[in-house]
């Protein structure tokens, strides 16, 4: 996506142009399931001609599929909270690159990129061929990790980008394995099961390191518990408790803090769950040595910052922007409406290509009074026309498509009444195109 910020140096474009110049698979998916084409090897290599940054800090890696970034962000914002200086690596963006690195929530700096990726490609030169090129994410985790180490963080929180036994992120040994709840999303390269799924997300789990995970299916499960054996200690952040499941000893930990909707400064029903598996990953840590206070977590939750996701925009009439972007999310998504007062609702609706449009629209289309189909200018963004045959089922109001988010939104309050609210939803990049064109700031910047 384009930077948003006015302020791009040419010497800054350049490096992202070159980070772009290899395999983006944030662009194009992967055409099937050859997990090879994500080449952990390569990586490896990568980070030995970099000095090995990855063993210079230790990590806590989150995997799943519904609520990673909500959870890695509560998790960053405790610890700030608590005195340490973390290291925060998301993907993807919403206005600039530098928000996937970040050092005591500030992004990466422009003159640190263009030096980080000017030594990364004296590196890439001198790959061996056998190991074929590196995409646009190895060299963007690459960097990340580079930069972690010259800034000397004391832990490192780290989202998986996609799946997990694949993903970049799983060179690293964490102290700490997270995986949130997993539902369908990335089939084409994951599986069309949910177990299936379940193997490449449990894909993080590692001998001997604790794993956390949230409520799952019962088609999930199994999966993860076979895949922690009787070497990796698995725990569940249940409602009321932290619970020990296989291999982990022990009674039930009460959480330290009241987990209510209140106490969260990131709005939607779903956060409370995430909000529990966050505390239960902290909670884990302090068991190993990590001063985690209650009033740390309470600070951290009461703080903490992720746009975009069920982001209120209090107007005359409201707006709700998140990125749910499988049916899953837009079940949690529509959850959260179903909680706040308003007369009608119009949805704005925009899906990337590879998204189950049918699951998604199925969640949010029956409860609007009129739906605006429209895309971002993202390349994996569907065409609006593509998704009327789906959505027009769903409802017998007014269908409008638009091929760009302002006309979207120009569209939507010319239909709503002050006391209506709208609803943009189906991609981040939808969401985040969604802020710029309403003005609402950088998430740091």
């Amino acid at each position: 996506m384009p930077e948003m910020s006015s302020g791009v140096h040419a010497e800054y474009q350049a490096a992202l142009d070159y980070l772009y110049s290899f395999i983006n698979y944030e662009n194009r998916m992967p055409p099937d399931r050859q997990h090879a084409r994500f080449n952990l090897d390569r990586l490896r290599w990568l980070l030995d001609e970099l000095g090995q940054p990855h063993l210079r800090w230790p990590s806590v890696v989150v995997a799943g599929t519904k609520g990673k970034g909500s959870t890695c962000a509560m998790i960053e914002a405790i610890l700030r909270a608590a005195g340490y200086r973390p290291g925060f690596f998301s993907s993807p963006h919403l206005h600039t690159w530098r928000e996937r690195v970040q050092v005591d929530r500030e992004l990466i700096d422009q003159t640190t990129v263009v030096a980080l990726v000017e030594r990364l490609r004296h590196i890439v030169a001198r790959l061996p061929a056998e190991l074929g090129p590196p995409t646009t994410f190895e060299l963007t985790t690459a960097l990340a990790f580079a930069h972690f180490a010259a800034s000397e963080v004391d832990l490192a929180v780290l989202e998986v980008g996609l799946g997990g036994r694949y993903d970049t992120v799983n060179v690293v040994t964490p102290l700490l394995s997270v995986i949130t709840p997993i539902s369908y999303d990335h089939t084409a390269v994951l599986g069309y099961t949910l177990a299936e799924i379940a193997y490449a997300k449990a894909g993080i789990i590692k001998p001997g390191v604790p794993v956390v995970i949230a409520s799952q299916s019962e088609e999930a499960q199994p999966v993860i518990v076979h895949e922690a054996g009787t070497q990796s200690p698995l725990w569940q952040a249940a409602p009321d408790a932290l619970r020990p499941l296989a291999n982990a000893s022990g009674p039930p930990r009460r959480y330290p803090v009241d987990v209510t909707p209140a106490a969260i400064a990131l709005r939607g029903a779903h956060q409370t769950d995430n909000a529990r598996l966050a505390i239960a990953a902290l909670m884990l840590l302090g068991e190993r040595g990590w001063r985690i206070t209650p009033e740390a977590i309470a600070r951290g939750l009461a703080t903490v910052r992720w746009p975009a996701r069920f982001e209120v925009v209090e107007g005359s009439p409201t707006i709700v922007i998140d990125g749910a972007m499988n049916g899953a999310s837009a079940a949690r998504l529509r959850e959260s409406l179903d909680a706040l007062s308003f007369g009608q609702l119009v949805l704005v609706l925009g899906t990337s290509q590879d998204k189950d449009v049918a699951a998604i629209a199925a969640e949010l289309v029956p409860g609007a009074a009129a739906v605006i189909l429209t895309r971002s200018r993202h390349p994996r963004s569907a065409s609006p026309a593509t998704l009327a045959p789906t959505v027009r089922p769903l409802f017998d109001g007014p269908l409008f498509i638009t091929d760009d988010i302002p006309p979207a939104l120009e569209q939507a309050r010319a239909l709503a009444a002050p006391d209506d609210l709208i609803c943009v939803a189906g991609s981040l990049f939808v969401a985040a195109a969604a802020r710029e064109a309403l003005g609402l700031p950088a998430v740091i910047d």
